[in-house]
């Protein structure tokens, strides 16, 4: 086995999720000895038996070759040489951040921590979270920065699904209170991660990173969903007009409407830069209105099908819906802030019959296979791209009895569609 580690250290990783669990298997695969602290009981099962509680082929593939120690035991945090901090930072249903699992989470390393132990927060926070959240936890327990402990933050970086970027080999960003807490973090990420590790001058400047990159992709997202939206006033396919701008080699990167943003990152992150540059006086409106746009789409989408259903003469009321997908990307089960929720929603302010299929989330799908699905629907909606729906054509929609589907994610042919006298409408298309 390849490491880079030369003197067996030890590793804590508190939560072991979407991004804590990849680090810990990364950091076995490496030479360290791992400890992974999660509260979730038969999580902690589930990894001590060697199998990946999360549907992802790199976890399926590393975690029987290099297996870690799960525990829900806190005071296995004094064994460890280095602790990274990988839990939630949701927000409320009013966009307000929740930094409730950060301070937590502080609260148990701080009170037992081996002495110069480094602790790196990797969980997004908004800039200054480090200073005025996690730094006075530690010295409330007494604990002096850079003597007693080095903390960094080193923003996750992770993209579930993806088969080339992944947490052995995305670049990562740096910043600590100290010079020396800061050579230790960035040799610790320099021991497992094959990409680049940048050192940021300012611990704040490291958190700041992290939500700049989702508010740039929420922003440009918030663009084409508001063209999408212009475009269907006009007829205009919007789907083919970006791959038509994609073309310019230089000064173009092309984003793709949807029925909705879903994930931990990007429909979450700007409001803690929202939030926190409001305390500092200042107002992002920009940020502000993205989000209004992009959380508008889930109802955008049911309007779409109504419109529809309209043309037929079929009221919304009574009909049944099937959503196809409920996990908020392609080929993966994380249903965390998935558009799925509000389409529900607005389905239900309509009283239309529900129900629904994901092969990656069956326990929380109504059907049992996409075959039942189509067979009981009247319309769908595509939620999410899956690999398994992108076989969905105008034949199998007319064999079944589907009058009308909504491409949430355009990823279907509408031509094809069009062609057995399906109705097919895609958001912008």
């Amino acid at each position: 086995m390849s490491t880079k580690n030369s003197k067996k250290e030890t590793v804590c990783i508190i939560g072991l999720g979407y991004v804590g669990l990849p680090l810990a298997i990364r950091a076995k695969e490496q030479g360290y000895d791992v400890i992974g602290l999660e509260l979730d009981k038969n999580k902690v099962e589930l990894i001590n038996k060697k199998i990946s509680p999360i549907e992802d082929a790199f976890l399926k593939e590393k975690i029987p070759l290099f297996p870690i120690k799960a525990t829900t035991n806190e005071r296995e945090i004094k064994k460890a040489d280095i602790v990274l901090i990988c839990v939630p930072t949701p927000v409320d249903s009013f966009h307000n951040p929740n930094l409730a699992p950060v301070r937590n989470a502080c609260e148990m390393v701080a009170g037992n921590l081996k002495k110069g132990a480094l602790v790196v927060l990797e969980s997004t926070v908004n800039p200054g979270v480090s200073e005025e959240v996690v730094r006075p936890i530690f010295e409330k327990h007494k604990h002096k920065i850079g003597q007693d402990v080095f903390i960094a933050h080193c923003p996750e970086r992770i993209n579930p699904g993806d088969p080339k970027w992944n947490v052995t080999n995305i670049p990562r960003v740096v910043g600590a209170f100290t010079k020396k807490g800061l050579q230790k973090a960035q040799s610790f990420y320099e021991s497992i991660v094959d990409g680049k590790i940048k050192p940021m001058k300012h611990i704040r400047e490291a958190e700041a990173c992290k939500v700049v990159e989702n508010s740039f992709r929420d922003i440009n997202i918030a663009f084409v969903n508001e063209l999408a939206k212009s475009f269907d006033a006009m007829n205009i396919d919007v789907k083919d007009v970006i791959d038509g701008a994609a073309t310019k080699p230089f000064s173009f990167m092309a984003h793709y409407p949807s029925c909705g943003i879903g994930g931990h990152c990007i429909p979450v992150d700007p409001y803690y830069l929202i939030e926190r540059a409001k305390q500092a006086g200042f107002d992002h409106k920009f940020l502000r209105t993205s989000r209004t746009i992009n959380n508008s789409m889930p109802e955008y989408t049911v309007e779409l099908l109504q419109d529809k259903l309209n043309e037929i003469k079929m009221p919304l009321n009574g009909t049944v819906v099937g959503l196809a997908g409920i996990a908020y990307k392609s080929n993966v089960d994380d249903d965390r802030e998935s558009p799925y929720y509000e389409i529900v929603n607005a389905l239900k302010k309509h009283k239309a019959e529900i129900i629904s299929f994901d092969p990656y989330l069956k326990n929380k799908s109504t059907c049992k296979s996409l075959k039942t699905l189509l067979e009981k629907s009247d319309a769908i909606i595509l939620v999410t791209d899956h690999k398994e729906f992108k076989t969905i054509d105008g034949k199998l929609l007319k064999e079944n009895g589907v009058k009308v589907i909504i491409d949430g994610k355009n990823c279907l042919n509408k031509n094809n569609i069009k062609k057995f006298n399906v109705i097919y409408k895609g958001i912008g298309r």
